[in-house]
């Protein structure tokens, strides 16, 4: 009875938008009360409050490559919590985070040795943005202000990240709030080129010379830094063109401006290496990671930068804090713990190697659903995939929304941007897993329509 009280008031809250959900059509939720709380998660599979098993198909919200409840994970979080439980690293430290910065710029490309912990994606950019313009001013360039940003970017939600971001629909409400002095380059996708492309599309490569245009209107000397997704992960899966990210890293060094790559996404595993800028070849000045480095399990983030950068940044009086900011969870020992068993589990299972077995798996999987009529485009890189669907007319998005619907009674969780569908499943999926996916997905449009 206890039970069934529990469940009519969570109906009752969800209604009456007690929880206000994030990223959510909370009055179309409200209206429409399918089934859709998750109380429990086991591997790659959620399962419902209805007791309907769902496979994950985007590992959460891209955070959870090694599944759900694995068991070492859930010991390191009950070893922590009785050792460890809070220590705070402003002046002070605690082991687990000493040694898990070393750990990671251990898997950082050459000379990217230095490790600031934050607790999100929005948090490491914005702690990125602060590093880029503390750097050019105590290098005697405050002038260095700008910020250069791509269309269809997605930098979180800090009014930073926001700003260098390029999705409409996130800045325009907040316009007020926005940073100035920000620019964008051109996205690089167009269809009508690179339509059902298997990987880097060989048109493109191009618009990395709209950096040139933007450094020809600003002046370079006024430029901090450029921002970019080496895959554009939250507009849909947006795979760069070959030799366009090596060409943004001619361009920023030939103009001594900071190349940020938000690696939030495509860090740890993901693209079947270590980061992205290793599988593209292309050695940022700064790189942000947050996601995959603790499972998802508890919120961690972080950025890593180059000896140059931190080098510069220690000077002054040697009493002087060198980098005002910080935050209160900076380092945390859960985190930390957590980071050190999913680095574990990455090694000794070999996931990143995996996930470059599974890649074309994926890839074979996905496009094969190129017959169908109503799909605009498909397009994959590493264990990532982006499905986009032809609207309905006159109702931008229903096609999604059904899918994802459809998905949950049928055991997919989906992840519907508007009419794209997004992939990014667990680095311990099978190959018969997705391919069982993207087989019940073409059931599911069939039914939608």
């Amino acid at each position: 009875m206890a039970q069934d009280s529990e469940k009519a008031d969570l109906l009752r809250n969800e209604r009456e938008g007690v929880y206000w959900q994030p990223f959510t059509a909370n009055r179309l939720l409200r209206a429409n009360m399918e089934p859709r709380t998750l109380v429990s998660a086991k591997g790659a599979y959620y399962t419902t409050s209805e007791g309907n098993k769902v496979f994950d198909t985007l590992s959460g919200l891209w955070c959870t490559p090694l599944g759900h409840a694995h068991p070492r994970i859930v010991e390191a979080v009950r070893k922590q919590a009785e050792t460890l439980d809070f220590a705070p690293c402003f002046q002070l430290t605690h082991p687990g985070a000493i040694s898990l910065a070393e750990r990671i710029a251990d898997l950082a490309p050459q000379g990217m040795n230095h490790v600031f912990f934050a607790n999100s994606g929005s948090e490491a950019v914005d702690t990125a943005l602060k590093v880029a313009l503390g750097y050019h001013r105590i290098k005697g360039a405050g002038n260095r202000f700008r910020m250069i940003g791509r269309e269809r970017g997605y930098h979180g939600v800090g009014f930073g990240g926001m700003s260098v971001g390029g999705i409409v629909s996130n800045r325009k409400m907040f316009a007020a709030g926005m940073m100035p002095g920000v620019d964008h380059l051109r996205h690089t996708y167009e269809p009508r080129h690179m339509a059902f492309t298997r990987g880097q599309p060989t048109w493109g490569t191009h618009r990395a010379e709209d950096l040139v245009r933007l450094v020809a209107l600003h002046d370079a000397s006024t430029i901090a830094a450029v921002i970019v997704e080496p895959v554009q992960g939250s507009t849909g899966v947006i795979v760069p063109p070959v030799g366009y990210l090596q060409r943004l890293r001619e361009i920023c060094t030939a103009n001594g401006i900071l190349l940020i790559f938000d690696e939030v996404i495509t860090g740890f595993g993901r693209m079947g290496e270590n980061f992205g800028a290793q599988r593209f070849g292309v050695t940022p000045d700064i790189i942000t990671f947050a996601k995959a480095v603790t499972n998802g399990i508890v919120p961690m983030g972080g950025v890593i930068v180059t000896d140059e950068i931190y080098n510069t940044f220690m000077t002054g009086p040697e009493n002087a804090i060198e980098f005002c900011h910080g935050y209160t969870y900076s380092g945390h020992p859960m985190a930390a713990a957590v980071g050190h068993v999913v680095l574990d589990v990455m090694r000794e299972e070999g996931l990143v190697a995996r996930v470059r077995e599974l890649e074309p798996v994926l890839e074979d999987a996905v496009h094969s659903l190129k017959d169908l009529d109503v799909i605009a485009d498909i397009r994959n890189i590493g264990l990532t995939a982006g499905i986009d669907f032809k609207p309905v007319e006159g109702k931008p998005g229903a096609r999604g929304l059904a899918l994802f619907e459809a998905g949950l009674r049928n055991g997919l969780l989906l992840r519907c941007t508007g009419d794209t569908v997004s992939f990014g499943p667990p680095f311990i999926s099978t190959a018969q897993e997705l391919r069982d996916m993207v087989s019940t997905l073409r059931k599911l449009i069939t039914q939608v329509g």
